[in-house]
């Protein structure tokens, strides 16, 4: 199934201010108190991550945010997907995989502000992986199990980029912001599956090639 790029944004919750840089959460309050957070939240994502990262990027920065932006929108059009399939998600996960598909969007919607004109849309997406996994949004445990699978290797990407991104504090910042939330993702995923929130007491990162070997399938 080919998943053309939609609306960036279908609505984003007040957990926002939890991707954006910490320095910057006076700026979102105040201003959001003003203008009313719901209707105000993308202005106030695009106007804090202009002055977060409105100097111009090296390109190796460019080249992780883009990266990252790529693992974002399989993730956003998963979780979208999931979402819309009738039936699919069993009624007491349906909030959790809700939230979890806000954060996926509000991470694309961060990375594509602060990429600017240097952004992508959405690519094509086959989310059966060439019908390997013919029913992922038919079967909720091949559902689950690629919900394991894009938020472990979403970890392990932040994980491996971060030195890439050091010499930007804000950036680096940002990042480990989302590394975070992905990585409740993982454990929530996890825990619905009958499984252990984590693997051992270090997580090991990937490389850019090792994550998109995994991820390429998954790209039209």
């Amino acid at each position: 199934m080919t998943i053309q790029t939609n609306n960036l944004i279908a609505g984003i919750d007040p957990e926002i201010k939890d991707i954006l840089v910490s320095n910057r959460r006076e700026f979102f309050r105040g201003s959001a108190a003003k203008l009313g957070l719901m209707a105000s939240a993308p202005v106030l994502l695009a106007m804090t991550a202009q002055n977060a990262f409105g100097q111009e990027l090296p390109q190796d920065i460019v080249d992780v945010l883009l990266f990252a932006l790529t693992l974002e929108h399989i993730e956003d059009a998963f979780y979208r997907s999931g979402l819309e399939a009738p039936g699919l998600i069993p009624e007491e996960y349906v909030g959790i995989f809700n939230q979890i598909g806000k954060h996926e969007a509000a991470h694309v919607a961060f990375l594509t502000t602060a990429l600017g004109s240097a952004a992508i849309e959405r690519p094509e997406l086959d989310l059966t992986a060439g019908g390997k996994y013919a029913d992922a949004l038919t079967n909720f445990d091949t559902y689950l199990t690629l919900s394991q699978t894009f938020e472990d290797l979403g970890v392990a990407a932040y994980k491996g980029q971060a030195g890439v991104l050091a010499p930007n504090d804000d950036i680096l910042t940002a990042a480990l912001q989302i590394h975070s939330v992905e990585a409740r993702h993982a454990a929530i995923v996890r825990k619905i599956g009958g499984k252990k929130p984590w693997d051992g007491a270090f997580d090991e990162p990937m490389t850019k090639e090792e994550v998109l070997a995994a991820a390429g399938p998954f790209l039209a």
